[in-house]
């Protein structure tokens, strides 16, 4: 277990995901999740996973350019995390959308990513699975 991620972990829209803002630099990261990590061989940007234990896939994905956060994202639903307005794993995407205002569909690969500026929510099967912040001007296509 990474004892540095947060067991249960808050999204909050346009601003920070488990307390990791856009942004922030590498070394800001490190401190806040610790420094025991995945690294994507195949991704085309630096790509760091922190998950409970190794080889478990939930847990939460920092993206950086250029030693920045680029985007940060939650990984297969981490149990007990949260988003604004009360919304949770699982939820319709209509009760996200009933959340959020208005969101741009993104289709991607298998899921839909609703984005709200630099706010990502993305839904399987119609039910919320991921949260996420982005640049604006990135794909929210992971």
């Amino acid at each position: 277990m990474i004892a540095a991620l947060p067991p249960a972990g808050t999204f909050a829209a346009g601003s920070s995901l488990g307390g990791v803002r856009l942004g922030a630099t590498a070394a800001e990261v490190r401190r806040r999740f610790g420094s025991d990590y995945g690294v994507c061989r195949g991704c085309a940007t630096t790509t760091w996973y922190f998950t409970y234990r190794r080889f478990d896939d939930r847990g939460v994905g920092v993206e950086l350019t250029g030693g920045r956060v680029s985007a940060v994202y939650t990984l297969w639903r981490p149990p007990g995390w949260r988003g604004p307005h009360g919304l949770r794993f699982g939820a319709s995407s209509g009760a996200v959308t009933a959340a959020t205002g208005a969101v741009v569909p993104f289709s991607c690969s298998g899921y839909t990513a609703l984005v709200d500026r630099t706010s990502v929510y993305y839904i399987v099967d119609e039910k919320l699975w991921g949260f996420g912040l982005i640049r604006r001007g990135r794909s929210p296509c992971r």
